[in-house]
């Protein structure tokens, strides 16, 4: 099973009142392998992901390439949208982790942990970028 992680910060969690169109991804190719191929020639390219939970309920989050710096703009940004209601839902907070996880079967699934069981203490976590982490490669 291939895992990424995000440990939530302030504004993910809208706790800063800041607008921001979802969680900023990072252009790390070990982070961007998770996720579907996205199409850069074309303007704003993305995904929707059904990511299903333990209870089996389904979720749906948007992974987007805001790249409208190729077309003459200045974005350059890869982002998962639609995760919001899944934070406010749980009710999770700063520090908190949500983990997406990719099955054999290519099925997504979607977990979180409380910050203090969000300790990952294995030889097999790459840290990325405040706040991402790739579970297993």
């Amino acid at each position: 099973m291939n895992s990424i992680s995000k440990i939530l910060s302030d504004n993910d969690t809208g706790k800063t009142g800041s607008h921001q169109a979802g969680i900023l991804v990072p252009k790390s190719p070990a982070v961007l392998r998770f996720f579907p191929p996205l199409d850069r020639a074309q303007k704003n390219p993305r995904a929707v992901l059904r990511l299903t939970e333990s209870t089996g309920k389904e979720w749906r989050f948007t992974f987007i390439y805001y790249n409208n710096s190729l077309f003459g703009g200045t974005r350059d940004e890869y982002r998962l949208t639609h995760i919001s209601e899944f934070i406010r839902s749980h009710n999770l907070k700063a520090e908190d982790e949500v983990i997406l996880s990719r099955d054999e079967h290519g099925t997504f699934h979607v977990s979180f942990r409380r910050r203090s069981s969000s300790r990952v203490g294995s030889d097999r976590v790459l840290r990325l970028r405040p706040g991402w982490k790739v579970l297993s490669i």
